[in-house]
């Protein structure tokens, strides 16, 4: 019984999608719910499982191709059962070159799809070394033949390269990098933005870290991180200083009685901001596991689009990679985004004496047009109390 492969049904703020990869060529068997196609759309990359057993008949969409909701892009013959590859009737190979050894196949080939066999087989490519970009780490077709171009490529120019010669690549964007290009563009030329700066002592902090990680992870079975006492911090910021919680809507300014923290997280493809709903009544627990859940499904490409929908107010964190200062560009229609930074002790005056503290550069970027620099401020000064006195966060003070 042949069954057809569709689209699945897109939201209403994505009215399209690309194919980006088919993991299956025509005529490769098939199972329930195995990855057949990732489809990339502005904010995200879908996977469409099989939906039965059977044999891939055909490939109606193929790569690059630009599909809608329920548009049909494969066709399954449900129960059928992959042919045998044919064996190929060849004469007998001249005894001076033979080739037994290029028909082996290569090292790990047996976790490839048909399509990836065949070009690891015929290019002589053992799969071990080829970095894959699929899903859980797992070497694509396009993998294997980028792998095989690059190889190939330096035994060409044998010679010494053109004296003067600047070599260059034109790369077409991504439909997700080319989405945050467009809404960064938005955020600039919409947006009245400015920045304001403070730091921030977390030597109280890391000490509760110290003291209580151990317990927090044999009882939660999840690290105590800083991400989870900066989103509470925010949390409770928010609710005294409302203003910075809300956002524009042409004329009118809509403030929002609940905060949902959207966590910036870096993927290969670009930054996506899956969004902690309802983070005000989330523990220092829910906070750690939740950020991690979105951590994982980020970086193997799992993350849905109502994950990233939504939110009011955003928090980045360059300081896992090592930035000191940096001016966040707002995510609209939210109207504000805290920017955290790299750690770093430095020399710090207390109650008279020069001491090392582990000390942290904060920015708030805001929309001018309805905050004051007077909120931002006293927003960013209500954060770092909180953080220099976390005891303060457990009470909700």
């Amino acid at each position: 019984m042949a069954i057809e492969v569709k689209v699945p049904v897109l939201p209403e703020s994505v009215s399209d999608a690309t194919i980006a990869t088919w993991h299956k060529q025509a005529g490769a068997a098939v199972k329930r719910d195995e990855n057949l196609v990732d489809l990339e759309t502005d904010k995200v990359v879908l996977e469409v499982p099989s939906p039965v057993d059977g044999v891939l008949k055909s490939i109606v969409k193929n790569t690059g191709d630009t599909v809608t909701s329920q548009e049909v892009i494969a066709v399954i013959e449900e129960g059928a059962v992959a042919a045998a590859a044919p064996a190929e009737a060849k004469p007998a190979a001249p005894a001076e070159a033979p080739k037994p050894a290029a028909a082996a196949a290569p090292k790990g080939v047996g976790e490839l799809s048909p399509a990836g066999r065949r070009v690891a087989t015929e290019e002589k490519i053992d799969p071990s070394k080829v970095a894959g970009t699929g899903r859980d780490g797992r070497v694509t077709k396009e993998d294997l033949v980028n792998y095989a171009k690059g190889a190939a490529a330096p035994a060409a120019p044998a010679a010494k390269p053109t004296p003067g010669a600047r070599p260059e690549e034109r790369v077409p964007m991504t439909r997700i990098r080319a989405r945050i290009a467009e809404r960064m563009m938005q955020s600039k030329n919409s947006i009245a933005m400015l920045t304001s700066f403070n730091e921030v002592n977390l030597g109280k902090v890391m000490a509760m870290r110290k003291s209580l990680g151990e317990a927090f992870e044999k009882e939660h079975g999840i690290k105590l991180g800083l991400m989870s006492f900066f989103v509470k911090a925010a949390c409770e910021a928010l609710k005294r200083h409302p203003i910075v919680n809300a956002s524009v809507d042409g004329n009118d300014i809509i403030y929002h009685g609940y905060q949902d923290i959207s966590i910036a997280v870096a993927t290969d493809k670009g930054l996506v901001t899956p969004v902690l709903r309802d983070a005000q009544d989330m523990s220092f627990a829910d906070i750690e596991k939740a950020i991690a859940t979105y951590a994982k499904k980020a970086r193997e490409g799992g993350l849905a689009l109502e994950d990233l929908q939504g939110g009011t107010f955003t928090i980045t964190n360059g300081g896992v990679f090592g930035s000191l200062l940096s001016t966040p560009i707002v995510n609209p229609p939210q109207s504000a985004i805290l920017g955290m930074h790299t750690i770093k002790d430095r020399a710090v005056v207390e109650n008279g004496q020069v001491v090392a503290a582990p000390m942290m550069y904060l920015a708030i970027s805001y929309d001018h047009r309805i905050i004051d620099g007077k909120d931002a401020v006293l927003f960013l000064v209500d954060i770092k109390n909180q953080l220099e006195n976390p005891h303060r966060m457990l009470l909700g003070l």
